[in-house]
């Protein structure tokens, strides 16, 4: 079975002379090529053929990402590593949107590196766990985002009672504030939640369990 030929892209010669150093001691992998910057790394992708691409994202004349995704156009079965010091959800989206099979932090270790080049090269996906992280931590945010969650207990209390068909002066006199105190939290409901009138609020009540449907 042949070496696995790389093509290092990183507009930093330093960066690509410590990758090839670090890469030179594994006897299975092979760097037949450097580029430093997007539109080199094309037209070297084409003159060499690599299997795999370890691409920076942030470099002149032209981007990793924007290389990526040309270097996939021209041919499908090219594999892309994005290898970077970003590590943000955007930055890993879109890596993965230009066609990249792997993202890699430059902060991560050479064993690390290795072994992303290995999977990739076998045809699988590899996301640094740093990578993975992010964009869980954001999925939770984002689930954690949901309307309902930005109220208080007192408002989900009143947007209940609302939603039950009380009266601003009924809630009031339940509740032992003031008919001005029930207007002000249920302005801050419908800011929060987005809605504008009182049906709307019942029906969000209704889709949320707070109330029975038929009630």
């Amino acid at each position: 079975m042949g070496k696995i030929r790389l093509l290092v892209v990183d507009d930093h010669t330093l960066m690509r002379d410590g990758i090839r150093a670090l890469l030179s001691c594994d006897d299975e992998i092979e760097v037949v090529g450097e580029a430093s910057d997007g539109k080199e790394a094309i037209e070297k992708e084409q003159q060499l053929t690599p299997d795999l691409v370890v691409m920076d994202i942030v470099m002149p004349v032209m981007d990793g990402l924007e290389a990526t995704r040309r270097i996939r156009k021209n041919n499908p079965n090219s594999k892309v590593l994005i290898l970077t010091q970003h590590d943000g959800r955007e930055f890993i989206l879109a890596a993965i949107k230009a066609g990249a099979a792997g993202y890699v932090p430059k902060k991560a270790a050479g064993s690390e590196l290795l072994t992303a080049i290995r999977a990739v090269n076998r045809g699988e996906s590899f996301l640094h766990p740093s990578a993975t992280a992010a964009l869980i931590d954001d999925y939770l945010k984002q689930v954690d985002d949901e309307p309902y969650d930005r109220l208080t207990d007192r408002e989900r209390e009143i947007l209940k009672l609302i939603a039950e068909g009380h009266t601003s002066r009924e809630i009031a006199r339940r509740l032992f504030i003031s008919m001005k105190t029930v207007m002000g939290h249920r302005t801050k409901i419908m800011q929060k939640l987005d809605i504008h009138n009182r049906m709307e609020l019942i029906k969000f009540a209704m889709h949320k369990g707070l109330v029975a449907i038929d009630s």
